[in-house]
């Protein structure tokens, strides 16, 4: 056990994590160069097309140190750097020992690298600073260092100049790794105490568990039990992850590798559970990593209502492999059955619906994307508010409370006033700015979370030119003048257009919303009002002015009583059409309406 290392590396998007990785491959040939391309860990074509990493990856590597000749087990686990996979990155870190901590240094230190870093201490992990991207020619090796410096309390020796493209300071890397970050600590002979911090699901085998022994060995055939299910099963296959796996028969303490049980239903599993013999159990169960807190939540529908068994499906084996998403069954009036799913954010909004759609084949609609609300009703019982239609009437309704962010945003100071007028604009409150460097900036705002959800991020990045980075943690809960803002076609109200919106963006995005759907839906014989309304005052309308049908056209030259005859009969027809007809919102409009960039 003296001779295993565990450790992950930490860093901000697109600092270069998995380049660095892939060097690491290369140097202690764990993966052949037929074999070798860009992104090795990355095996999804999402995360090869948008170049960034998705999913946390494990491999174990093989290293022979040239200091005392002996031969090491490093087991690296790559990490997301986007602040909407955080979760990936906390799982990651349970599993670890120690953490490389990268900085591009052409970029400095940037906010989610302080937020990975916090997480790290949290867990005592030790740190090894490297600057990367050192052979660039807008590098600049020692502001990084002293940022660095400043950071964690590190000497200037401490920081290792390194390249993931050119492979500068690889071998330095590996030898720190070996001497700075401890062996893991546990007891070979002890009850068997596991914790598993990921999974995917494979269509022959079944459910496959990514483990880290804490305490006790592992074999094959042994029956082992989850821990806090009671479920009891038996070890078919037990090994360590290469770049695909490979059996070795046995897991020992300290050593992360994988299991598989034979498990079928991806329900059975959870991911933070705890595996330990069935014969000898342990005491307690791991203390790994928080419990998921989701911060967007949106409705996801099948196309075809029929389909609502297969999306089930589909839902339950990407939570395997994405321990973040939460979901919940729920109905609508207008789309049938579905799903409340509760995202990290909206990039992961996103990257579900396009696994949903590439990996399980998944046709599907989701509706407005919206936080997490407390109402305080008439008699002053406080409850939780996932979605619109949980909101009591204002007549019925005392308060409503809505979550707030500590948004922390690293910029040059050229965008200060830029940065500021989009933040007062999403009615951020401005805390606290000091500079880093004389030219790094940081500001702290509170702001509420709804505001952050749709476009923020985006416009933080074309307002700075991309020069500012930013992360947010929740803060609290604060009222606030949150209203619901139904959508009405002639007087009946579409429940999966409903949406949460603050009073004063409420007219806004009412009249956006009527335009849109005046466009997208299609014309009958009757006229139709398209309403936006808050409880019973409306406060935009459209018309969409009803189909032409002369029905005079046969009346070529007669006289004009029996014209106005005709016209009568079909004004009466259309008021009882009007009446009785029901209007069908086309799943291409609900698409459209619902399309999260616009």
């Amino acid at each position: 056990m003296k001779n295993i290392r565990n450790f992950c590396i930490i860093a901000h998007i697109d600092h270069g994590k998995s380049t660095l990785a892939d060097r690491l491959l290369e140097y202690t040939n764990t993966i052949s160069k037929r074999d070798m391309q860009d992104q090795a860990l990355d095996n999804m074509d999402l995360e090869r097309e948008r170049g960034i990493t998705i999913k946390s990856h494990a491999i174990q590597m093989r290293y022979t140190s040239v200091k005392d000749g002996q031969e090491y087990i490093l087991n690296l686990i790559d990490t997301p750097g986007h602040v909407d996979f955080s979760y990936e990155v906390s799982r990651s870190i349970a599993a670890c020992e120690g953490a490389l901590l990268l900085v591009d240094a052409t970029q400095g230190i940037q906010a989610q690298t302080i937020s990975n870093l916090y997480l790290a201490v949290e867990h005592d992990l030790e740190i090894i600073p490297i600057a990367n991207k050192v052979d660039m020619e807008t590098a600049m090796l020692e502001e990084t260092q002293d940022q660095l410096m400043d950071l964690i309390g590190c000497d200037r020796e401490d920081v290792i100049p390194a390249s993931g493209r050119s492979g500068i300071g690889i071998q330095d890397i590996l030898e720190a790794v070996i001497e700075r970050i401890p062996a893991p600590k546990g007891d070979p002979e002890a009850p068997l105490q596991t914790m598993i911090f990921d999974s995917v699901f494979n269509s022959f085998r079944g459910v496959v568990a990514y483990v880290r022994i804490m305490n006790g060995t592992l074999r094959k055939g042994d029956r082992i039990k989850f821990y806090n299910t009671g479920k009891e099963v038996t070890a078919d296959e037990v090994g360590v992850l290469k770049l695909g796996m490979q059996d070795t028969g046995i897991l020992e303490a300290g050593m992360v590798g994988y299991v598989i049980t034979g498990i079928k239903v991806s329900r059975e599993i959870k991911v933070g559970d705890t595996l330990t013999h069935l014969a000898r159990p342990c005491i307690e169960p791991v203390k790994g990593f928080e419990d998921v807190k989701p911060m967007v939540f949106a409705g996801v529908y099948p196309l075809d209502n029929d389909d609502f068994e297969d999306l089930r499906d589909a839902m339950e084996k990407l939570q395997l492999n994405d321990a973040s998403l939460v979901f919940e069954p729920e109905t609508s009036t207008a789309l049938g059955f579905g799903f409340r799913c509760g995202f990290l954010g909206m990039l992961h909004l996103e990257i579900v619906q396009e696994r949903l759609a590439r990996e399980f084949d998944q046709d599907i609609i989701t509706t407005v994307p919206n936080v997490p609300y407390f109402a305080t009703d008439a008699k002053g019982e406080r409850f939780r508010v996932h979605q619109p239609t949980e909101l009591p009437d204002p007549n019925h309704l005392q308060s409503v409370e809505e979550p707030y962010i500590y948004a922390q945003i690293i910029t040059k100071p050229d965008y200060i006033g830029n940065i500021m007028t989009l933040c007062l604009d999403k009615r951020g409150i401005l805390i606290k700015q000091h500079y880093l460097t004389p030219t790094r900036l940081e500001m702290i705002f509170h702001m509420p979370l709804a505001e952050i959800v749709f476009d923020f991020y985006d416009k933080l990045k074309s307002l700075t030119r991309g020069y500012a980075s930013f992360d947010y943690h929740i803060l609290d809960y604060r009222e606030t003048d949150v209203v619901k803002l139904d959508i009405k076609l002639n007087g009946e109200q579409i429940d999966a257009l409903s949406a949460l919106v603050h009073r004063s963006k409420a007219e806004y995005m009412g009249r956006r919303m009527c335009e849109k759907l005046k466009e997208l839906l299609t014309r009958q014989q009757f006229q139709i009002a398209i309403q936006a309304a808050i409880g019973q005052k409306v406060i935009a309308r459209e018309t969409l002015s009803a189909l032409l049908k002369y029905v005079t056209a046969k009346c070529y030259g007669c006289d004009i009583s029996r014209k106005m005859k005709l016209l009568e009969k079909q004004k009466e027809g259309k008021k009882r059409m009007k009446q009785f007809g029901s209007i069908e919102v086309p799943q291409e409009a609900f698409l459209k309406v619902l399309k999260l960039n616009d």
